[in-house]
């Protein structure tokens, strides 16, 4: 790594060094990750392995504990992903502990004002920059790297504003103003709900919404403009980084494994299992 590069805390010494995924959202630049909302560290080191560029920890719509969620985030960073801690709510108490077990950084959810991300930025950084409260963990080398990590920390650590609310769309020139943000990223299920329609993305509102924040996120090309793309369809990806979006989450591990396995009976059955069986055991 050049010697004007930063030293990564959380980057191990037999892995090839690789650019900081903060100074990768400011550019014009697409990454696409994933997100993960069952608890098991096989399931993590699949998908850290399948070529992501990070992969979300939801702590919000799962029953992750916080020891789960140390030990995924363990497996996808020594995959060589960044792992990413989508939060439960906006608590400086849950941001210190999942920084703590090593998180590249947070997506904070429905994010309606400028303030609030503002509060999630200071609860990740250290004073004089935050009000982050100074303990030796597994992010700080359990005691070996904190310097490394503290500077790292104040300039290189990610938080991400989740817009899933029209409050949060109002709002969004201001929130993206704030200091610290490195992107946000739609939430289009609970968007859609905030607007009384939920889960009708074509619905008029919600493509005013969504033509708002294309509008809104323009002004401001060096924040990463995010969507969630839920159902696993490629095409639907493609849609999204056409329209400017650069931050892209593609589903989720329960529904690529939902998806999967009903797709595939569905195909099993439609070949006629006992009929072939019955061909098979009459020319046999």
């Amino acid at each position: 790594m050049a010697s004007n590069e930063p030293i990564h805390p959380h980057r191990y010494p037999d892995r090839a060094p690789r650019e900081l995924l903060r100074r990768r959202l400011a550019k014009p630049e697409v990454t696409v990750g994933s997100w993960m909302q069952l608890g098991q560290a096989a399931i993590a080191e699949i998908m850290a392995a399948a070529g992501y560029d990070w992969i979300v920890v939801d702590l919000e719509h799962s029953v992750i504990s916080l020891r789960e969620a140390e030990e995924m985030i363990r497996i996808i960073r020594m995959s060589g992903v960044d792992p990413l801690v989508r939060l439960s709510h906006n608590d400086p108490v849950q941001i210190k502990r999942v920084m703590d077990a090593g998180a590249e950084g947070l997506i904070v959810p429905m994010v309606k004002t400028a303030a609030e991300i503002a509060a999630a930025v200071d609860a990740v950084r250290y004073p004089p920059h935050g009000t982050r409260g100074v303990g030796l963990a597994r992010a700080q080398g359990y005691g070996t790297r904190f310097e490394e990590y503290r500077a790292w920390v104040a300039h290189d650590s990610v938080v991400i504003a989740q817009i899933e609310h029209i409050e949060g769309v109002r709002n969004l020139d201001a929130i993206l103003r704030t200091p610290g943000v490195a992107g946000f990223i739609v939430g289009p299920y609970d968007l859609s709900g905030s607007l009384g329609v939920p889960g009708e993305f074509n619905h008029p509102d919600m493509l005013a919404a969504l033509a708002e924040i294309r509008r809104v996120a323009a002004l401001h090309p060096q924040i990463a403009a995010g969507y969630h793309v839920v159902p696993p369809n490629p095409a639907l990806v493609g849609q999204r980084i056409d329209e400017g979006y650069r931050f892209i989450a593609y589903s989720t591990d329960m529904i690529f494994i939902g998806e999967t396995c009903r797709s595939g009976i569905q195909a099993v059955r439609a070949d006629g299992p006992d009929a072939r069986y019955r061909r098979r055991s009459q020319t046999s």
